[in-house]
């Protein structure tokens, strides 16, 4: 039995320093998982690099302000992540549909694309706060 509030002290931080390094853990083995190779030789990370740095001469400052704006909600711990994972998807649909230069249309069906499914009523809240429409990507939120 334990005796004393100093030993409850102990036995509770045990127990959340178990939960953090548990939630830790699962955060770094997604981005291991994500490091991975696949099959053509590249990861998903590979993958999201090489969209940027094809695509990178074709952004414009209004278009780099609109993936600004629409990342913002997004906790400053995780922005940079999420700005980066957006524009790889932002940069693959440019370069399938051989874009000239990146367009609001591409940014949005991007963003669109690359936010998991249970994002989507804050996306759609980000979206309505700029007074975008959304009817037009309704098919992309599916």
């Amino acid at each position: 039995m334990l005796h004393g509030w100093f030993s409850w002290f102990i036995v509770f931080w045990v127990v959340v320093l178990v939960a953090l390094m548990a939630i830790g853990g699962f955060f770094m083995f997604r981005k291991f998982l994500k490091a991975l190779p696949k099959q053509d030789g590249r990861s998903d990370l590979d993958w999201q690099n090489i969209y940027i740095e094809k695509t990178v001469h074709l952004w414009g400052d209004k278009e780099k302000e609109l993936l600004n704006e629409l990342v913002s909600p997004v906790p400053d711990l995780f922005r940079q992540v999420a700005k980066e994972k957006i524009a790889g998807k932002i940069g693959e649909i440019a370069l399938k549909e051989r874009a000239n230069s990146i367009t609001n249309e591409i940014i949005i069906k991007g963003y669109i694309q690359a936010t998991p499914k249970r994002d989507h009523k804050f996306l759609r809240k980000k979206l309505d706060e700029l007074s975008i429409d959304v009817t037009p990507y309704e098919h992309y939120f599916e």
